[in-house]
């Protein structure tokens, strides 16, 4: 093939940004640099994410980047969920998360499955001032996800729903819970169903908040349904169709989780970079040596490496092609180099790198869940071989 077969334009790199997108980025950067970062080891020592800044993520537009501006949205793109999610992640991944599950999640799974009344109704509300959660987990039903205990009982006008949720993140502040319960136990998998639970609602309660070893400042609760009432037009979807409703929802997640953990690895590695320049042995800065160098060069490559993963299912997502194989190659990757990165930047931080006077430290215990939650890591192994072998 000659030369002339091919384009002399450069080929646009997958990280590469509009300039709007550049714009957002770095607001958020700024706003979480800013008004983040000051409150992040108070947070994580109280366990506890302060309502002022949720109240700033609100004003920001960041819990409704998707919705429509006709419901008070900003009328955004997944992709720039995903930038909010991974630069408020390099600041404090607890932050990153809130804004995740409310975004990927639980405003998609609305704009994606409920009536008209129901998005007029709760969108607007998940733009300005509600906090969202996602209620699929219980303590028999983990990477088994749909073998749930929680029922729904049709009553005709309302369901009644009975059995309880495990490790609900945002469940402290949420108003709004995209709950899933089994409306036809019979059916299996078959009979799980959506609903829009209210947290007023009758017969339900937010129980027992999880003392974690990382991700502190982010709530995670069991959820108590006791007779709960729910009236029928707070179904999401029909019945029956929660599986499908989860499935979806969730792999659009999974992209996010990645951008938390790239955020993440990012931050750990712009920590020890600053610090290998400064902290000197031997008469000079420990950057000057080439092991210090290497380390800091294979952590560098892992973090590129994991944000083509992320940034690639994204663009897919918003361009309306199937993703869910480069979704999980996303979640699974990104959770692994976090961990390692966050590891590598206390070593190259040495002994006050397991203090809690530096950041990598919590960094460290916050990327341990990257591999665990919405999808362990051989979950995702075994939705990318599925992918492969064409099962």
């Amino acid at each position: 093939m000659s030369p002339s077969n091919f384009s002399t334009q450069a080929p646009r790199p997958l990280t590469a940004l509009t300039e709007d997108e550049k714009l957002f980025q770095a607001s958020v950067r700024r706003f979480a640099r800013e008004q983040v970062l000051p409150h992040v080891r108070q947070m994580d020592e109280a366990g506890i994410f302060r309502k002022d800044l949720i109240a700033q993520f609100f004003a920001l537009g960041l819990m409704g980047i998707e919705i429509p501006e006709e419901f008070g949205g900003q009328g955004g793109t997944f992709f720039q969920a995903i930038l909010a999610v991974e630069e408020l992640s390099a600041v404090d991944p607890s932050a990153g998360v809130i804004v995740d599950v409310q975004n990927t999640i639980c405003n998609n799974a609305l704009l994606g499955w409920a009536s008209p009344a129901q998005k007029a109704r709760y969108l607007p509300r998940l733009a300005s001032d509600t906090v969202a959660s996602y209620a699929l987990s219980e303590a028999g039903s983990g990477s088994d996800a749909f073998a749930m205990a929680t029922r729904a009982e049709d009553r005709g006008d309302t369901f009644v729903l009975t059995g309880g949720k495990l490790w609900i993140t945002n469940a402290a502040e949420a108003g709004l819970f995209v709950l899933f319960a089994n409306a036809r136990p019979e059916a299996g998998y078959k009979g799980i169903t959506a609903f829009l639970v209210e947290r007023g609602f009758p017969g339900f309660r937010v129980g027992k908040k999880e003392d974690k070893l990382g991700l502190r400042a982010s709530s995670t609760c069991e959820l108590v349904l006791d007779g709960c009432v729910v009236p029928r037009e707070n179904l999401l979807g029909e019945v029956g169709q929660g599986y499908k409703i989860a499935m979806e929802t969730l792999n659009q997640g999974r992209i996010a989780i990645g951008a938390q953990m790239i955020g993440l690895a990012r931050g750990a590695l712009e920590y020890a970079t600053a610090y290998a320049r400064q902290r000197k042995q031997f008469g000079k800065p420990i950057a000057e040596f080439q092991a210090v160098q290497f380390e800091l060069a294979k952590m560098a490559v892992e973090v590129e490496a994991a944000r083509l993963l992320v940034y690639n299912a994204a663009r897919l997502r918003d361009a309306g092609f199937p993703f869910l194989s480069e979704a999980a190659m996303a979640k699974y990757f990104s959770s692994e180099i976090a961990e390692r990165v966050a590891s590598g930047a206390v070593e190259v931080l040495g002994g006050v790198g397991v203090t809690r006077d530096y950041p990598v430290e919590k960094l460290y215990r916050d990327a341990k869940i990257g591999r665990i939650y919405e999808g362990t890591s051989n979950i995702q192994l075994a939705t990318i071989a599925k992918k492969l072998l064409g099962r």
